[in-house]
């Protein structure tokens, strides 16, 4: 029997782990990942400021693990009816229970132009190619960098350009587009307004309300007008995964697209037990993979054991989130409850839920374990 996990995102690295230890032995479990490392996502936009941090928000999959085999491999599409992942190399791999856990690509919404002029921030060569541009902006003697889109991505790229201007003493103005009426759009007001206070601390031109129309080479096209930048970073939202097409799988609680097929993370619109959308997020990735681990168990035991057709009942998720974190430059801000920190209690919790603690805390074999602890799961 072989259960297959595809990707090694959070939810990928923290289901996997917890699988290592709830399969039977007999059980061949399979990780196909693309490039083979785990990347600490919401950290990525460190690695803009300072490139040495690069080292420290990628762990390879294999020194995660201790009995999954990690195939690098790029999904192309998952064949359900045949229980088999197709993979762009023409090959492919049967599975009995797989876990689609591939993440989501940057969405354009068809934007014309916006995809051909913008870097995205989903993997290490666009931060990468953002601090190339960036200090070409600089050398230049200044200029405008625009920022699209002001989720948590948004204003965490926003808030290090900005910190990055003001560190190498550059006249850059910086602008954050946000097509809604507020910055982090879709969290609580408290934790909005504080953003937006370190937003406008770091000196970063916020302008909400604001909707792209599309871009060309010297601007953004907004129905306000345009706005003319010399870099530009768009973080506008996501979108699935090329290997489903583009979409993100519709699932609701136990995560089950069919009887041998679950979907979580980015790469799904999860539906939790109380009816509520869940937030696509790092924290929800990790969460879900804990509910997602004990139904993959159930659903092998129950392939094992039994072939009359009726799936097994399944665990609910739902969604409760113990807080919020974000970067903003040299700030951050965080939410506990209804309490909302700035300052230096928010960045000292910032910088235990990342990459920096990942790398400092004595191994990376503990990595997701680590992350576990990271979204207070520790224990459970």
């Amino acid at each position: 029997m072989r259960v297959v996990v595809l990707g090694g995102g959070y939810a990928g690295v923290v289901l996997t782990d917890r699988l290592e230890d709830r399969l039977p032995a007999d059980v061949d479990l399979v990780v196909v990942d693309e490039t083979g490392d785990h990347l600490v996502q919401h950290e990525l936009h460190r690695a803009i400021r300072r490139p040495s941090f690069a080292d420290d928000v990628v762990v390879p999959l294999d020194e995660i693990f201790d009995r999954a085999r990690v195939d690098v491999a790029t999904v192309d599409g998952v064949d359900r009816d045949a229980r088999q992942v197709e993979l762009a190399d023409g090959s492919s791999l049967d599975y009995d229970v797989a876990a689609v856990c591939l993440g989501a690509e940057t969405a354009y919404y068809g934007l014309p132009g916006v995809e051909a002029h913008a870097s995205p921030l989903k993997r290490l060569p666009d931060a990468a190619r953002i601090r190339r541009e960036f200090e070409d902006l600089v050398a230049a003697g200044g200029g405008t960098a625009v920022v699209g889109g002001a989720g948590l991505s948004g204003v965490q790229t926003a808030g290090e350009l900005a910190a990055f201007a003001r560190e190498a003493d550059a006249d850059v103005d910086v602008v954050l587009l946000e097509q809604l009426d507020a910055v982090a759009p879709s969290f609580p007001e408290p934790f909005r307004a504080a953003v937006r206070e370190e937003l406008d601390r770091e000196g970063v031109d916020v302008r909400t309300g604001v909707s792209v129309t599309h871009a060309t080479e010297e601007a953004v096209e907004t129905e306000a007008g345009a706005v003319p930048y010399d870099v530009f970073v768009w973080t506008g939202g996501i979108r699935g995964p090329d290997a489903l097409g583009g979409e993100r799988v519709d699932v609701r609680a136990d995560f089950a697209v069919d009887d041998r097929t679950l979907a979580l993370g980015d790469a799904a619109r999860v539906v939790d037990g109380d009816g509520a959308a869940v937030p696509a997020s790092a924290q929800a990735a990790v969460r879900e993979a804990k509910v997602a681990a004990r139904n993959v168990e159930r659903l092998v035991a129950d392939a094992r054991e039994r072939e009359d057709g009726f799936r097994p009942r399944l665990e609910q998720y739902t969604f409760d989130s113990p807080g919020w974190l974000v970067s903003v430059g040299d700030g951050a801000v965080a939410q506990v409850g209804s309490n909302v920190f700035r300052g230096a209690a928010a960045r000292a919790a910032k910088s235990g839920v990342g990459a920096s603690y990942l790398a400092s805390a004595g191994g990376v074999r503990q990595a997701a374990g680590l992350l576990r602890e990271e979204f207070g799961l520790a224990g459970e």
